[in-house]
């Protein structure tokens, strides 16, 4: 991904920029073919001698074109004509992002194979639901992980959206009218580079699409950093149900041994704070003078190559945590009996409600019951067999139905399946 960005593969992209207009006029009969044939072979830039000029010109395109007219001799006088520094910039740029959201893209479905096998494997593995952290109902952590499966499979389309949104480029020139070009060439440069013409622009691409583009990023890097978060609050030690990888050798404090820490969750929460930032800043992008000033170019020298390298990082660091994840089926049965089977409790409400109470007083009783459980810290389900009041509508038997731990998941392979988990 970074190799994307570098300054040689930069300055390769404007020149295959450069390189298809000149094609395009050639075959159109502007410039003669043996004046083609002679720039294709001669034309090849360096960014050492590039940086060099511009430090003399203050100008990188202009610095550009130096070079390249220093490698091509007399025939430079054919390349850049009618063309203004943001056509080459632009749609180089467009290049650039399609070759970094192949990547990307390449990253988020690994990411969704590795949710879609830790799903299937955790389907049935019992575990308590919390609800502003704390205890609610039951459910799976297959469950959970199917959430952000399907979480994962939104963020594959959003980007795929996005990457098309941002494949278009311009040939139209210093305030987008065509003065000194033909919008048919226009067309025939894009589609040779396999971009689409933008269909109306000024002296560059409108910015909205950039911040489309980045805020799609920042979108998915919020989803690695809500898995991340999830990971982080069920390794706390009184919850300690899954666990990131923890590397032999690894340590966790220079001054507790017995610390294992989740770092690599805590990094991603932290580092998708940085693409959040930057979609900001495109969106300040968008606002541009006139037909354009270049306050929005400083920015995306920086925001466009960190935050692709940086989701780059972000997903493949998330790959490898979820492929080494421990779970602790175990734990998660403990915590659910802390809670004294209040996890039953709705299923109790409705129990009574089917038997003929109103909502409010079958409300009234399951809570007055399950208060006692914590204050008492017994078995809810013991509790309610000794209020009269309770028992004389459930029975014994109708009371037992209400803990059985089967209810809350019945309808758990149906969601699997839904979501094409299970065939």
């Amino acid at each position: 991904m970074a190799r994307i960005w570098d300054a040689p593969a930069r300055y390769a992209k404007w020149l295959e920029v450069e390189i298809a207009v000149v094609e395009a006029r050639a075959r159109r009969g502007e410039i003669p073919a043996d004046a083609l044939a002679r720039i294709k072979a001669k034309a090849r830039v360096e960014a050492e001698r590039i940086d060099e000029i511009e430090a003399r010109v203050k100008h990188d395109v202009i610095a550009f074109l130096e070079n390249l007219e220093e490698a091509i001799g007399e025939d430079s006088r054919h390349v850049h004509v009618g063309m203004t520094s943001s056509d080459v910039l632009d749609t180089s740029v467009a290049l650039q992002l399609q070759e970094a959201s192949t990547i990307l893209l390449r990253d988020l479905e690994r990411l969704r194979e590795v949710l879609r096998r830790l799903a299937l494997r955790e389907k049935d593995t019992v575990m308590v639901g919390r609800t502003h952290g704390v205890h609610a109902e039951i459910t799976t952590f297959g469950l959970k992980i199917a959430v952000w499966y399907a979480e994962t499979e939104r963020n594959l389309e959003r980007l795929r959206r996005a990457k098309e949104v941002v494949r278009v480029g311009k040939l139209s020139g210093a305030v987008g009218t065509y003065a000194h070009l033909d919008p048919a060439l226009e067309a025939e440069v894009c589609r040779a580079l396999g971009l689409e013409p933008a269909p109306v622009s000024t002296q560059i691409l409108q910015r909205d699409r950039h911040a489309e583009y980045l805020t799609t990023l920042a979108i998915i890097g919020a989803s690695l950093e809500k898995f991340a978060t999830e990971i982080r609050n069920l390794q706390r030690t009184e919850i300690l149900e899954v666990e990131e990888p923890f590397g032999e050798g690894q340590k966790g404090s220079s001054a507790m041994p017995h610390k294992r820490n989740p770092v690599g969750c805590e990094q991603i929460c932290g580092l998708a704070r940085l693409l959040r930032t930057n979609a900001l800043a495109s969106m300040d992008n968008i606002a541009l003078w006139h037909e354009r000033d270049i306050s929005h170019s400083s920015v995306e020298r920086v925001i466009l190559p960190d935050s692709t390298i940086l989701l780059d990082y972000l997903l493949q660091r998330m790959n490898s945590i979820l492929e080494e994840l421990h779970v602790y089926p175990e734990r998660m049965r403990e915590n659910i009996e802390r809670s004294y089977g209040l996890v039953f409790s709705e299923r109790v409400l409705l129990a009574l409600g089917e038997k003929g109470l109103s909502r409010q007083r079958a409300y009234e009783l399951t809570q007055r019951c399950a208060m006692r459980a914590w204050r008492e810290r017994r078995s809810f389900e013991a509790i309610l067999s000794e209020d009269q009041e309770v028992t004389a509508v459930l029975g014994p038997e109708g009371l037992g139905a209400c803990f059985d731990p089967a209810w809350p998941l019945r309808h758990v392979d149906q969601i699997f399946r839904r979501l094409g988990l299970l065939g």
